[in-house]
């Protein structure tokens, strides 16, 4: 039987998702122009006339701090996973389990709003500002850890249960990818992305319910072991398209 491995295959996508949905979370979202703004050094209401080419840097710069910190994290699940090589399948299920847990519980942000409050961290945002990007999106990926709690221990659950170091970088890189995309949209597109807000917020409960099924269907999946059926697929058409770049 073929070993599951989620830092392949389908199992970036569902990381790339669960970082879209870290990034769409009632407690995340509401904090994005106030992280722009202090990221770029300007006020909320100027970020609209603001150019491309000033946000663009900053941004980045804030994006690869955040990255770095979760890649970190990944490293560190998946060497803690690799002391338990003898005990695969119960590193298996367990993960499985868990991640499955952590799915429920964020549909229960859904069904119990209250559970997925906004946050207004002011004098964070303040004194990281004052260190720059790199200081800000550290700041973001320390501070906001329990707030995007289910999604990234999910991802890290199963980075625990890859390969290798690498892979278990990659898969936290593509959940960081999930945050930075639409962070970098909305850096140079505020306004555009202003109104796409203004709709996701009419419709937090769909969108936090989409984000805990995509977990529960990957603990269950990386449980029965059908991902790595799937992941084998998925890398087979990859490897045909002479682009498969899971093999670290």
């Amino acid at each position: 039987m073929a070993a599951v491995d989620p830092a392949s295959g389908v199992g970036v996508l569902a990381a790339v998702a669960a970082g879209t949905v870290s990034f769409l979370s009632p407690c995340v979202l509401p904090l994005v122009p106030g992280y722009l703004s202090t990221v770029v050094g300007v006020s909320p209401a100027e970020l609209e006339r603001t150019s491309a080419r000033r946000v663009l840097g900053p941004s980045l710069l804030f994006i690869a701090s955040f990255s770095a910190i979760f890649i970190l994290l990944g490293l560190s699940a998946t060497a803690v996973g690799s002391l338990l090589t003898e005990h695969k399948v119960v590193l298996q299920r367990v993960a499985g389990g868990i991640i499955v847990a952590l799915g429920l519980l964020y549909i229960g942000v859904a069904l119990v709003p209250r559970l997925g409050r906004e946050w207004h961290p002011e004098r964070l945002l303040a004194r990281a500002g004052r260190g720059g990007p790199l200081v800000a999106g550290a700041a973001f990926a320390i501070a906001w850890t329990p707030c995007v709690g289910p999604t990234l221990g999910a991802i890290l659950t199963a980075a625990a249960y890859t390969q290798s170091e690498g892979r278990g970088a990659l898969l936290l890189a593509f959940y960081s990818a999930g945050l930075a995309i639409p962070f970098l949209l909305t850096s140079l597109a505020f306004e555009r992305m202003a109104t796409v807000f203004a709709a996701v917020k009419r419709h937090y409960g769909v969108v936090v319910f989409c984000g805990g099924a995509v977990l529960i269907a990957m603990g269950v999946l990386i449980w029965t072991n059908e991902l790595a059926v799937l992941n084998t697929e998925a890398e087979n058409a990859l490897s045909s398209l002479g682009i498969n770049f899971f093999n670290i």
